[in-house]
């Protein structure tokens, strides 16, 4: 049990249209032994827990560049506890001021990234969480 790979999706919200970053934060998640799903473009936050549920993840890394994310992360947060998601870390990243991430927490969001946020230190939480959080 102990060498499972963590079990990340990263996925696109909303119909932001850019998704560079995701894609550098995906090859970097892999590059740090861990196995990865990248959804593609414009999902609905009920594509993503679906996604989430199909594929057995352990998180889900949501990039969202809209502006949306007050209303694109709660909604994911309240579909992960209605399909018993409980011990999935729902974290990401984008453009969102620092007041917005504080209440996203509040929620019970993990941590948010910003641009320019290293991928070691992302990765570095997602390995902290996972050992703090194991599997059931």
């Amino acid at each position: 049990m102990k060498d499972e790979k963590i079990r990340v999706l990263i996925a696109k919200a909303g119909l932001d249209g850019h998704d560079r970053g995701a894609k550098v934060i995906a090859a970097a998640l892999r590059d740090a032994g861990m196995e990865v799903i990248y959804t593609g473009l414009r999902q609905t936050p009920e594509m993503i827990v679906e996604a989430a549920l199909q594929e057995d993840v352990d998180v889900i890394g949501v990039s969202i560049l809209s502006g949306a994310h007050l209303t694109i992360l709660p909604k994911i947060l309240k579909l992960m506890k209605e399909k018993g998601l409980d011990d999935v870390l729902l974290t990401g990243g984008g453009i969102i001021p620092e007041e917005e991430i504080n209440k996203l927490k509040e929620m019970g969001v993990g941590e948010l990234f910003t641009p320019g946020a290293a991928t070691t230190e992302i990765a570095k939480y997602i390995k902290n969480w996972r050992k703090e959080n194991p599997r059931k």
